[in-house]
C-alpha cells in the first residue's frame, strides 16, 4: 500500500506563506493526477490545485494569483507553495494522487493543518 505523508502546514499571520511536500512512498506509475484539496470545519473537501502529467495546472478561483501547485522529476513529490495567505485558507489540507491504466489507484494523504491568523 502507497502511503502519502504531507508536511509544512502550521500557524502562520495573514500575508504570510507556506509551502505544502507531499511525499508517496514510492515512485508512482503513470500519475494523471496530482492535487491539493482542502477542508474547512462544517465545509465540505473542495480541489485547490491539480497539475497533470503534462505539466498543465488548474486552480480553484480564491487561490487564483496566491498559490502555485508543483511536481518534482521522480514523480513521487508534489508541492503546494500558498503565498499572500488570507484567513479564510485555513483549513486541513490533503494530497491526493491518481493514475494507472487498467488497474487505477487513488491515493490520499493524512491531511496537514494550515491556520491563517488575521
Amino acid at each position: 500500500q502507497v502511503q502519502l505523508v504531507e508536511s509544512g502546514g502550521g500557524l502562520v499571520q495573514a500575508g504570510g506563506s507556506l509551502r505544502l511536500s507531499c511525499v508517496a512512498s514510492r515512485s508512482l506509475f503513470r500519475i494523471n493526477h496530482m492535487g491539493w484539496y482542502r477542508q474547512a470545519p462544517g465545509n465540505q473537501r473542495e480541489l485547490v490545485a491539480a497539475i497533470t502529467s503534462g505539466g498543465g495546472t488548474d486552480y480553484a478561483d480564491p487561490v487564483k494569483g496566491r498559490f502555485t501547485i508543483s511536481s518534482d522529476g521522480t514523480k513521487n513529490t508534489v508541492f503546494l507553495q500558498m503565498d499572500s495567505l488570507k484567513p479564510e485558507d485555513t483549513a486541513v489540507y490533503y494530497c491526493n494522487i491518481k493514475g494507472g491504466i487498467i488497474k487505477v489507484y487513488d491515493y490520499w494523504g493524512q491531511g496537514t493543518q494550515v491556520t491563517v491568523s488575521s
